[in-house]
């Protein structure tokens, strides 16, 4: 099962919905599809989705995906990882209206130069996503929470 996230910011992420449709009529996926709009106005034409989800909705059906589809905001990407997900992030860029800057194509750099991820530069090369997700073994997440923490008591202990 695939599952796409846009997050809850107020920027819409039609380009990548498209994309995912048009790979569903090609017949390229095949999968159950399901997503979480957010604030996109296109409505897919060939799976399932919901404009927000509440937190059990969005546990149980990231749960059931073995593929995250997101866009390249941090906590979907870590959230998704920290559980083993396979996850295609996509980002979204300031020329389509999708957000203030380009800051999410540094962040999904960052996170698949650590091998964690799948990054995409666009929605358009997401068939290719797709293969790779399939066939690649991703790093297991290894959080720095710990090192940042005990950085931070040596510092005030002084």
């Amino acid at each position: 099962m695939i599952f796409i996230t846009l997050g809850s910011q107020k920027f819409q992420f039609n380009r990548l919905l498209q994309a995912v449709d048009e790979l569903i009529e090609k017949g390229v996926i095949d999968d159950e599809v399901f997503a979480q709009v957010g604030y996109s106005d296109y409505e897919p034409k060939h799976f399932e989705y919901k404009q927000f989800l509440d937190r059990e909705e969005f546990a149980a059906q990231e749960g059931k995906c073995n593929i995250l589809i997101t866009h390249g905001g941090t906590g979907a990407i870590i959230g998704a990882v920290k559980k083993g997900k396979k996850v295609i992030a996509v980002p979204r860029l300031a020329k389509y209206d999708e957000h203030v800057d380009d800051h999410q194509l540094q962040l999904i750099a960052q996170f698949k130069g650590q091998n964690l991820i799948c990054g995409l530069e666009d929605a358009s090369e997401l068939e290719e996503g797709l293969k790779f997700v399939k066939e690649h073994d991703f790093d297991e997440y290894q959080s720095n929470t710990k090192t940042i923490i005990d950085s931070i008591e040596r510092f005030i202990e002084g």
